[in-house]
């Protein structure tokens, strides 16, 4: 191999809708950056679940296999001999879960500090003993990996200044590359064309005009409690209203449904005033942005916010918190609200619902807005990172 052509690998076991959010980055930096980098080899490292789901045609491109799961004891022990064995000049690790006994070059990304920010056994299935060893271990790992990486890949200057705040590390060895925001329409011109077909995927979820909507999960972080107790409020002088929660069923839904149907807001069956949707697929959820009044995102930290960014791309008007990164990537395109002032949080949501020309302006300023973010600009930015790391004098 010559001596300016590198081999790379990415830890792309998140790749795909595996892992949610994190899958969408992990897939987008994958797919783009072997098209962007014509020079050098790289080493997809994949599981058993998206090992086929990613496809590539070129002798400079390798998959391997890689049958270890994330945050497991099996990860320290089996990926750093997959990884040796490859024999790398870099890897990219698109989470804090950098092996303690990988020694060679690698670049981290790290999305948030949530499990420092907010640690809480609410947020787990576990015993809270095993959840605090569990924390315990997360934050090792992320301290060993924010130390020995050769730079830290971050998704905005707010977790950049957060990863500032909690480890003693040099500024420059943090860059900056902001997410992008993804098309996820299929065949929408031909479905939109169905005179009833709008009607019938409302019906199909007991949803009803008018809605506010909340896509995403449900973990404590994420308020919704508090955006339940908000809407119960709302409704009681707006009965028609239904709040609709897009996000596959898991604990934290379940718990969040059961307090839902201790406010008398949900209810097995029909049209209850809180509808939850679970898993929708795109071309229903095309539909859904479409038909709500507002987007709706209370979360208390956000390193990035793609949800109400991607809602802004389908033409909706979004009603978010102003905490964490918030404000930074929406900028003037969303109307805010302070997380933790129910009247506040009121007050935002009435407004919009109510005043017409607010949304309209904020619908407008949306599709503007997300023009700033793009998944190539992103694979581009890292690209260059990786060079930086691997020809630095």
């Amino acid at each position: 191999m010559a001596k300016d052509i590198k081999k790379i690998g990415i830890d792309a076991r998140f790749y795909g809708p595996v892992a949610k959010g994190l899958g969408r980055y992990t897939q987008e930096i994958v797919d783009n950056i072997i098209k962007l980098d014509t020079v050098n080899y790289y080493v997809i490292f994949l599981t058993e679940d998206n090992f086929d789901d990613f496809v590539c045609d070129g002798v400079r491109v390798k998959k391997v296999l890689a049958k270890v799961r994330w945050y497991t004891l099996k990860e320290q022990l089996v990926m750093p001999w997959l990884l040796a064995k490859a024999k790398l000049d870099l890897v990219h690790f698109p989470h804090f879960n950098v092996p303690l006994f990988y020694f060679g070059k690698f670049v981290v990304t790290i999305h948030d500090l949530i499990l420092i920010k907010y640690p809480t056994v609410r947020a787990t299935t576990l015993s809270p003993w095993l959840y605090w060893l569990k924390n315990w271990a997360y934050r090792a790992v992320i301290w060993s990996a924010v130390h020995r990486a050769a730079a830290i890949v971050t998704v905005s200057e707010f977790t950049k200044q957060d990863i500032l705040k909690h480890f003693s590390l040099p500024a420059g060895k943090i860059k900056v590359t902001y997410e992008g925001v993804a098309n996820l329409a299929r065949g929408r011109d031909s479905l939109f064309a169905q005179n009833n077909y709008d009607k019938e995927a409302l019906l199909r979820y007991n949803i009803s005009k008018p809605f506010l909507l909340y896509v995403g999960n449900a973990y404590p972080h994420k308020n919704l409690e508090r955006l339940l107790k908000v809407f119960s409020r709302i409704r009681r002088k707006q009965t028609d209203l239904q709040l609709v929660l897009v996000g596959k069923e898991d604990y934290f839904y379940k718990q969040l449904k059961t307090v839902a149907a201790e406010m008398s807001l949900w209810h097995a069956g029909d049209f209850s005033p809180v509808v939850f949707a679970g898993y929708v697929a795109d071309e229903d959820l095309e539909i859904l942005f479409k038909e709500t009044v507002a987007y709706v995102f209370p979360s208390l930290y956000e390193g990035f916010g793609l949800p109400p960014l991607e809602a802004m791309a389908k033409g909706c008007a979004v009603v978010s918190s102003n905490r964490s990164s918030m404000p930074e990537i929406l900028g003037e395109a969303a109307w805010y609200f302070n997380p933790e002032d129910e009247a506040d949080m009121e007050a935002k949501i009435v407004a919009i619902i109510s005043d017409e020309p607010l949304r309209e302006r904020l619908i407008a300023e949306g599709k503007e807005r997300v023009k700033l973010y793009s998944w190539w600009e992103c694979a581009r930015a890292t690209n260059d990172i990786y060079q930086q790391v691997l020809f630095k004098e």
